[in-house]
């Protein structure tokens, strides 16, 4: 079982990136929230998940092991495997993902392409109490928590709709909201906006 990969970052693409380690290229699979924090030629540390099929040995990675240990919970669910546990990352951080199978919150796991109505609930059903249960990932010390308003919510709403992932959106409205705590939801989306773009 490979647990994590240290080494740089040889390619970033569009659901992969490929990590060279000990001279060996590994292609690890990815959600874009994850991708967002890697640059090319420089050194990472990804942790992993190895799903062997009969056919096939895939590798998937993650910024840290929360996720790792979600997308593993995830597959406890009946009809969801790997590829389904990466797009429910991919649309709801962590976090996020807690909060909908808490306060069974259907709507946020249908947003999640090939989830219905049905699969949702039983998603809910089966993990509202198991969720807890993995360990929180904390942020780095000294990290500010962000501060939680309506137009905070707004904002990352409206990112999110426009395709960015939600912990860019999230980003982009908190480091917003630092240095203007009074800005409406149009100021705050235009500025998240300007700074999402300097970073595209």
């Amino acid at each position: 079982m490979i647990a994590s990969v240290r080494g740089e970052v040889l390619e970033i693409a569009l659901d992969h990136t490929v990590i060279e380690a000990a001279g060996i290229g590994y292609r690890l699979n990815v959600t874009p929230a994850t991708l967002a924090t890697l640059t090319r030629g420089e050194e990472t540390r990804l942790y992993t998940a190895m799903i062997v099929r009969e056919d096939s040995m895939t590798l998937f990675g993650f910024a840290d092991t929360e996720a790792r240990d979600l997308f593993g919970l995830l597959q406890t669910v009946s009809g969801v495997g790997p590829r389904l546990a990466m797009a429910v990352l991919a649309v709801l951080e962590p976090e996020a993902l807690r909060k909908a199978l808490a306060e069974s919150n259907v709507a946020a796991l249908t947003r999640v392409p090939g989830i219905g109505k049905r699969g949702a609930e039983r998603m809910v059903v089966e993990l509202r109490d198991k969720v807890n249960l993995v360990p929180v990932q904390s942020g780095p010390p000294g990290a500010a928590t962000p501060v939680i308003t309506p137009v905070r919510d707004q904002v990352v709403e409206a990112l999110t709709g426009l395709g960015f992932p939600l912990k860019q959106a999230e980003q982009a409205i908190d480091s917003v909201l630092a240095e203007q705590p009074a800005a409406n939801t149009s100021v705050g989306l235009r500025a998240a906006l300007n700074l999402l773009g300097k970073n595209r």
